[in-house]
């Protein structure tokens, strides 16, 4: 990569990093152009090691002897500038240092996410990007296989929900899951069976459902405050729910994620052995 100075904004490739503090127009245009922000040394790092490819790199010059070596052998182009400058492009300040505009990966097969896979997470329609990274993390963290998305959930790849998962997004096989009922067969043909988060009536509590889980479990959870769609709950084979004490009825959904998956953990024998 070559090294450009910055003293001023009008570089054509600094259109990557303008506006970022604008949801609606990364939510837009990040997808559709093919390209993510990943933020922070350490995740730059893990996207590499992801094989994921960056177009360019923005950083201040105390960053440099960081970032080089990891991207020394790539093509594109290092940009460095004072820290009010970049602050001025971005919108925000650069504490972590660096930002780097990555080509986005071809998303994988739904079958090939599935393949191997006992415990997988799918999220419907949450559109907070630091619930979304939060859960990939518990993910990561507590040893389920894969995310599966809705098409109106949040980009896993926002630039938040990639900083709030440290960088978990970049290695947690995912992929983007029809709608209700079409995503729900999808998963019942797969050996999955089908287990929504939720407050219901009938719902068996976690810890009973946990002695004794199906081999294959797709965890499902929906988006704050209405949880999930009529048209999940259909399509789920059994409700479960955490119990809850002091008149509180749930739990912010990352929370209740990390819960539930440590709940239905695979032993990490069995893990290591597959």
């Amino acid at each position: 990569m070559r090294i450009t100075r910055i003293t001023d904004l009008d570089h054509p490739a600094l259109a990557d990093y303008r506006r970022l503090t604008d949801v609606a127009l990364r939510r837009v245009t990040e997808p559709e152009g093919g390209l993510y922000i990943a933020e922070s040394s350490k995740v730059i790092e893990r996207a590499l090691r992801a094989g994921h490819v960056p177009r360019s790199v923005l950083m201040t010059d105390r960053w440099l002897a960081d970032i080089e070596p990891l991207v020394a052998d790539l093509e594109g182009e290092i940009f460095i500038g004072d820290a009010a400058l970049l602050e001025t492009l971005t919108g925000y300040h650069l504490h972590r240092g660096a930002l780097a505009a990555m080509h986005r990966p071809a998303l994988p097969e739904l079958a090939d996410v599935l393949a191997g896979a006992r415990r997988v997470v799918v999220l419907e329609d949450i559109v907070d990007h630091t619930n979304v990274g939060a859960i990939f993390r518990a993910v990561a963290g507590l040893g389920a296989d894969a995310v599966l998305v809705t098409p109106r959930c949040a980009d896993p790849l926002y630039r938040r929900s990639v900083r709030v998962s440290m960088g978990t997004v970049l290695q947690v096989p995912w992929t983007r899951l029809p709608d209700w009922p079409e995503g729900g067969e999808l998963l019942r043909a797969a050996g999955f069976e089908v287990a929504a988060l939720a407050l219901s009536d009938d719902a068996v509590p976690l810890d009973a459902y946990a002695a004794d889980p199906p081999e294959r479990v797709a965890l499902l959870l929906g988006t704050e405050g209405d949880g999930l769609s009529r048209a999940a709950l259909r399509s789920s084979d059994v409700v479960v729910t955490i119990p809850m004490l002091h008149g509180v009825d749930s739990l912010n959904v990352a929370a209740a994620s990390a819960v539930a998956l440590w709940a239905l953990r695979v032993p990490a024998a069995t893990v290591e052995g597959r």
